[in-house]
């Protein structure tokens, strides 16, 4: 991702076309999947292209997610965005309290154990249901529960830094 887009968060892909007046199939990140429809516009990535559009609509369809971009009114404007990926500016998030976080606030920043042991950084969540997961890629990569007050021992945005109460060789 460029410097330009620095301030924005992934919140999905659009993964097809829906029926033939220019609707979007989409795939969601956020959670609950509908939630993707609070926000627009949309800026749009591709291979280093970008652009920005204005959601008109949407609803869940199914199992997914559908939606209507405004200028967007048949079936060939709408596969032409297939495959973009659907950022926005963080400022269109709610606030989060103190100590919450957004996944993507966690990603990339350096995860050291308390011992001063740096495991790499942090790739990727997972939600396991019973807490979620970091997924952490150094010399090698590693599970670490996120677990506050107990695993995740600090997470300091400013310093790019979690410490961890974790054992190395895990």
């Amino acid at each position: 991702m460029t410097k330009e887009h620095d301030n924005t968060v992934d919140v999905g892909k659009i993964s097809g076309v829906f029926g033939i007046k220019g609707w979007l199939k989409i795939f969601s990140y956020t959670s609950p999947k509908e939630n993707i429809l609070n926000y627009s516009p949309w800026l749009l990535i591709k291979k280093g292209e970008t652009k920005m559009v204005e959601v008109v609509s949407g609803h869940q369809q199914g199992g997914g997610i559908v939606a209507q971009i405004k200028d967007v009114n048949d079936r060939n404007q709408a596969e032409t965005l297939v495959g973009w990926e659907i950022f926005i500016h963080r400022e269109q998030l709610p606030a989060t309290s103190e100590g919450e976080y957004y996944w993507s606030d966690l990603l990339g920043l350096e995860v050291v154990t308390t011992g001063g042991v740096v495991l790499g950084v942090v790739d990727n969540l997972l939600e396991t249901g019973a807490n979620d997961v970091l997924i952490v890629k150094g010399e090698r990569e590693r599970a670490v529960p996120f677990i506050k007050g107990q695993v995740i021992v600090k997470i300091d945005r400013e310093a790019g830094r979690i410490t961890v109460d974790w054992d190395p060789d895990f």
